[in-house]
C-alpha cells in the first residue's frame, strides 16, 4: 500500500490573487495571504486573455478568482 501524502495547502495573495507556496507573494511582495479562496485560473498569455485583462493580470501564472 502506498504511503498517505499530506495535501499541501496552497495560499493566495489577497492583493494580486496569485497562488503562492511560500510566506510571501513573489509577484507583489505582500505577506497578506489567505487559505480561503475559490476558483483556480491558469493564465498562459495575459496579453490575449480577456479574463486576465478584467482581473488586471499582466504576468503568466496560477491565480484564484475569489479570495476571502
Amino acid at each position: 500500500m502506498a504511503p498517505v501524502r499530506k495535501k499541501k495547502s496552497m495560499r493566495v495573495c489577497r492583493e494580486c490573487h496569485k497562488v503562492v507556496e511560500g510566506e510571501a507573494c513573489v509577484t507583489c511582495g505582500s505577506t497578506n495571504l489567505s487559505e480561503d479562496w475559490t476558483g483556480y485560473l491558469v493564465i498562459i498569455d495575459p496579453k490575449n486573455s480577456g479574463i486576465a485583462k478584467q482581473m488586471k493580470i499582466d504576468m503568466p501564472g496560477r491565480y484564484a478568482l475569489k479570495v476571502r
